[in-house]
């Protein structure tokens, strides 16, 4: 026989039905060929293995002794060959007990994690949940590893490494927090008025994404003073609340720290571009069942919340 580099696969499915047909009409109406097309392959069999194969006899075509050997390592490789290739088993939340790994923003774990997490547990009772800072190391190594699974919340990147998707999930409007003493600050914010109060900002642990509020002043020709940076709004609010320094942030994130602490939102200036959180993924893992589980419910979740504002 000569090397398997030269053997044409096709000719096992041939193989296997002709040895279950015995029979070359019947076995090429199986394999919807033609009997010339059948014979041909047969053909093609014998000269490859050095061996009749099937001979005809007064009782129709019986198989050789090479044959009857050859015939259950073909139908091994046929079904290991069919099992590969089969889609991968659908993911069944009901029942699974996967933990996944999710690198979210403040704003995310705080605003829409805790009902993203007990809607899902209703119907997926046996599935779990870590979550993680967004950090450089995230996108450029967790992702490919599956250390993390996806990075929900973080807004839109220009650039990421290769491998990694992301796709549009949630808008979210911004707003400007200020505490409720602040002299310097009315209902609402110009540009330039903006610009010239000071400024708390959230850190940005990823390493990747450029202030879109100074590359917003920047195309005006302004640039604001930052006097501190916090890992978390939390901490950050409650500068705001102790100074005369404001936060832009997220509305719904703004709403629960006006309850919270002596603080009041202000409208920002209509420049400033609205916040367009993303999923982000490694596409080694994109088509896996339960990534496509945990994506299909992100972006329900996303359509659901959107349906809730818009009936407000």
């Amino acid at each position: 026989m000569r090397s398997l580099r030269h053997f044409d696969l096709n000719l096992l499915l041939v193989f296997e039905m002709l040895m279950r047909e015995r029979h070359v009409t019947r076995a090429a109406e199986k394999l919807h060929l033609s009997q010339p097309a059948l014979s041909h392959s047969l053909k093609r069999l014998r000269d490859a293995l050095d061996d009749p194969l099937l001979v005809r006899t007064e009782q129709g075509l019986q198989p050789t002794p090479r044959a009857m050997a050859l015939l259950p390592v073909v139908q091994q490789a046929l079904t290991s060959l069919q099992a590969g290739l089969a889609p991968p088993a659908t993911f069944a939340p009901a029942t699974s007990t996967r933990h996944f790994t999710l690198a979210t923003t403040d704003y995310f774990e705080e605003v829409m994690y805790p009902a993203f997490l007990s809607q899902l547990l209703s119907y997926a009772p046996g599935i779990s949940f870590s979550i993680e800072l967004i950090t450089p190391d995230v996108l450029s190594d967790a992702l490919e590893q599956r250390q993390v699974d996806m990075v929900v919340g973080l807004d839109r990147q220009s650039s990421l490494p290769s491998g990694v998707v992301q796709t549009p999930w949630m808008h979210e409007e911004l707003v400007c927090l200020a505490a409720q003493h602040n002299p310097h600050v009315g209902e609402a914010l110009e540009l330039e008025a903006f610009a010239r109060q000071l400024h708390v900002e959230l850190a940005d642990i990823s390493g990747l994404l450029p202030s879109r509020i100074e590359s917003c002043l920047a195309q005006h020709g302004l640039s604001r003073r930052v006097i501190s940076k916090n890992l978390n709004y939390i901490a950050a609010a409650r500068v705001v609340a102790l100074t005369d320094a404001i936060i832009t942030l997220p509305r719904q994130m703004a709403e629960r720290f006006v309850a919270m602490l002596p603080v009041r939102m202000v409208a920002p200036p209509d420049e400033l571009p609205e916040l367009t959180m993303t999923l982000i993924q490694h596409s080694l893992y994109a088509n896996a069942p339960a990534n496509v589980w945990l994506y299909q419910e992100l972006t329900a979740f996303a359509a659901q919340v959107s349906r809730h504002r818009s009936a407000d």
